[in-house]
């Protein structure tokens, strides 16, 4: 799977659980917080997912091909110019924040300065400031149906994520490979038994809910433009995905990621307004 992307043949139809899905949080830290609201959100979570699995619209392969969304060419279409703000972006490499300093529940599976973030946007709340350094981008993400999710994802070189799967299986990832260094056998993404790899300007289609691990063995940084869009379901599942979706955003889980990120973006910017007005010599 050089390209990327998978095959038709490949994909497979709705299974049983023991086949396919595990519909519980693996290999994150579940939302542990002490409230009754989030373990009654929680609860409902769990049967969502069961629902989700039942009603998919297009099956429930790991790994999709791309033909089954046609609109995934048009945001390969707009890679030059994604590509060009990344770079300006990279240029404060250094200073972007970890994954975990975002998502303190990511710690389980990385507590290294090896995955870096630049987030545009969440569960319906965005970042203004990251969105207009990246304007570009932003208007190509808003070709994807069901947009929920989009943030530039940053493997340092040597970086593994082990094994783990997603919080929930109401949204299919999205990975347009950015930057993808060589060598390809040292570089790739596991989604249950398929391995993929990136390609600079390709898009990669995966369901997060499998068990899933990612690894960066080269000596140079791998970028991809990382988005969650609504997985197609049928009724009644679309309609109760809906709902948590909107609600999601109310859990603890989600609200801290957000006052953290606030919080980096406060200082991330001030800091860029002091070196743009520093006195010249």
């Amino acid at each position: 799977m050089a390209d990327g992307t998978a095959h038709a043949g490949l994909s497979e139809t709705p299974a049983s659980p023991a086949k396919g899905q595990s519909f519980s949080t693996v290999g994150i830290e579940p939302m542990g917080r002490p409230s009754a609201i989030t373990r009654f959100f929680m609860g409902i979570v769990a049967w969502a997912e069961k629902l989700n699995f039942k009603y998919a619209k297009l099956g429930n392969p790991p790994v999709y091909d791309n033909a089954t969304f046609p609109w995934a060419a048009e945001v390969e279409k707009a890679w030059p110019q994604i590509r060009a703000e990344l770079d300006r972006v990279l240029l404060r490499q250094s200073e972007l924040p970890t994954f975990q300093d975002i998502s303190t529940d990511v710690k389980s599976i990385s507590s290294d300065n090896g995955w870096k973030t630049f987030f545009l946007a969440g569960f319906g709340l965005k970042s203004e400031q990251n969105i207009k350094a990246c304007p570009q981008t932003w208007q190509a993400v808003q070709k994807i149906p069901g947009l929920k999710t989009a943030m530039f994802s940053i493997f340092e070189p040597g970086k593994h994520l082990p094994a783990h799967r997603g919080p929930y299986n109401g949204v299919l990832r999205l990975h347009l490979g950015m930057i993808v260094p060589e060598p390809a056998d040292k570089l790739a993404i596991r989604v249950k038994d398929q391995i993929c790899h990136w390609q600079e300007g390709k898009v990669l289609i995966f369901d997060d809910a499998y068990e899933h691990e990612a690894w960066n063995h080269t000596d140079k940084t791998r970028v991809v433009l990382f988005v969650d869009f609504v997985k197609p379901l049928k009724f009644p599942a679309r309609l109760v995905n809906w709902a948590l979706m909107n609600v999601a955003v109310f859990t603890p889980f989600i609200r801290e990621g957000l006052d953290n990120h606030k919080e980096w973006e406060k200082k991330f910017y001030a800091e860029a307004e002091a070196f743009r007005n520093r006195p010249q010599n």
